[in-house]
């Protein structure tokens, strides 16, 4: 049986290294930050003792016969639904959260090796989840950026192009899109036309495209952001 003081020190460091995974999501402000890494972490590392030693009295009966790892590895499923509330399904097609998700199982197996008395192991993957999530991440946007999204507002008269006009008049300028929503504007007798554009949407053509609408009959105004 582990003495107070080791159980105390596993705990401990267990609730350390959480915090220094959770203070990188923190910073991004994700909802799973700091606290929450921490209390994963914790929770891994105290059900990992409670597996490995919180038997040992019951296992001297001759006619028990328990698996100490049992415990440990539902936390490894287990922390699945805590992922999930972190992904989130957004409008076009876009996933956000799995990186934080994926963060959270490794923390909590983290806090398991930690529970486990494997220090160096659970030190060592702290370190390379942080150089994973900040070091990796500046690199990736540079090499393998992902495009922001790019959407073109239209405001037009009820009396002019249908939605099936402007979509021709995009594959015209070879301008893929994802999403065109129509939506009534405070202006009487006007829509606001919401055009969400593909992602392989090429610039150039993009501009074109915005001219044409312009010169479009019933065409109010036109404008192009991203996000």
């Amino acid at each position: 049986m582990l003495s107070t003081s080791e159980i105390i020190i596993r705990l401990v460091l267990a609730a350390v290294l959480g915090s220094l995974v959770g203070l990188e999501r923190q910073r991004l402000a994700w909802a799973a930050g700091l606290r929450t890494h921490m209390l994963v972490c914790l929770g891994s590392a105290l059900a990992m003792l409670v597996s490995a030693y919180g038997f040992e009295e019951i296992i001297t009966h001759p006619s028990v016969t328990l698996d100490p790892s049992r415990v440990a590895a539902q936390v490894i499923s287990g922390i699945g639904f805590i992922g999930a509330g972190t992904i989130l399904f957004l409008r076009q097609r876009v996933v956000r959260g799995l990186t934080t998700a994926a963060g959270l199982w490794t923390v909590a197996a983290i806090g398991l090796a930690v529970g486990g008395g494997m220090y160096i192991a659970a030190g060592a993957t702290t370190a390379i989840t942080l150089v994973i999530l900040a070091v990796l991440k500046p690199l990736e946007k540079k090499f393998f950026g992902i495009r922001k999204a790019r959407i073109i507002h239209v405001s037009l008269t009820h009396s002019g192009n249908t939605l099936h006009t402007i979509a021709a008049l995009l594959q015209q300028h070879n301008l893929q899109f994802d999403e065109i929503t129509l939506h009534p504007l405070e202006k009487a007798e006007s829509d606001g036309l919401r055009i969400t554009l593909n992602k392989t949407a090429q610039q150039p053509a993009v501009l074109k495209a915005i001219d044409a609408l312009r010169q479009a009959a019933g065409v109010q105004e036109v404008s192009y952001l991203t996000q």
